[in-house]
């Protein structure tokens, strides 16, 4: 599923684009988690926003991030995965409901 496609299915905007196309999802707030648990080239849904989140989803192999319950991305966040080429979808519905629209 790419972020465009992830975009129309819970009613999001595209804060960063990019081509991948993602099987698997991870969804989780606790960043030493993600880091441990969520699938290499997944998408990961979540409602943390600060730059963090880039360097966690690099750490990973993350492709999209999901920020969900109507979280606004740090300008920071949207620079480095520009820079590191991960998508950044952004969304006011929250995680539950996320995971049940794209399941």
């Amino acid at each position: 599923m790419t972020a465009k496609e992830i975009s129309a299915k819970i009613n999001g905007e595209i804060a960063v684009d990019s081509d991948f196309d993602a099987k698997e999802f991870y969804v989780g707030d606790f960043l030493s988690r993600v880091m441990g648990k969520a699938p290499s080239n997944s998408v990961w849904i979540t409602v943390m926003s600060n730059v963090n989140v880039a360097g966690v989803a690099v750490l990973a192999e993350i492709k999209i991030v999901v920020l969900c319950e109507g979280v606004v991305p740090a300008p920071q966040l949207v620079d480095r995965c520009r820079e590191e080429n991960i998508a950044l979808v952004t969304t006011d519905k929250g995680a539950y409901e996320c995971c049940r629209l794209l399941a």
